[in-house]
């Protein structure tokens, strides 16, 4: 269990989150494991919220929400594997200014 303390202003929050592992851990490892997984988790989330306008989806019936995780997942990863030091922003503009770019990207191994 995680137990987390918040203080925002005057009010004083405090959350528990409870982990389940087949591994049994020092309190420093579990700490670091804990820690790692919402690095990841929260970098993805930012990522995808931020490049990907995803918290702003309108999708709310049937299984359109999912797909289009799985789409934004997908073109993530395709903008991610491309060489080069621009952005994922720099990355996405050039692949709707280059066609050529954009090819090249969606047939990347």
């Amino acid at each position: 269990m995680v137990e987390t303390r918040i203080e925002t202003g005057t009010e004083v929050r405090v959350e528990r989150r409870c982990y389940i592992s087949s591994r049994v851990l020092s309190a420093k490892a579990f700490a670091e494991a804990a820690r790692a997984h919402w690095g990841i988790e929260n970098g993805l989330h930012w990522v995808l919220d931020v490049q990907f306008k995803e918290d702003q989806s309108r999708l709310r019936r049937g299984h359109g929400a999912t797909n289009m995780a799985m789409v934004r997942h997908l073109a993530l990863n395709l903008i991610r594997a491309m060489p080069g030091k621009q952005s994922i922003k720099g990355k996405r503009k050039l692949a709707t200014w280059d066609t050529g770019y954009l090819l090249a990207a969606l047939q990347a191994r």
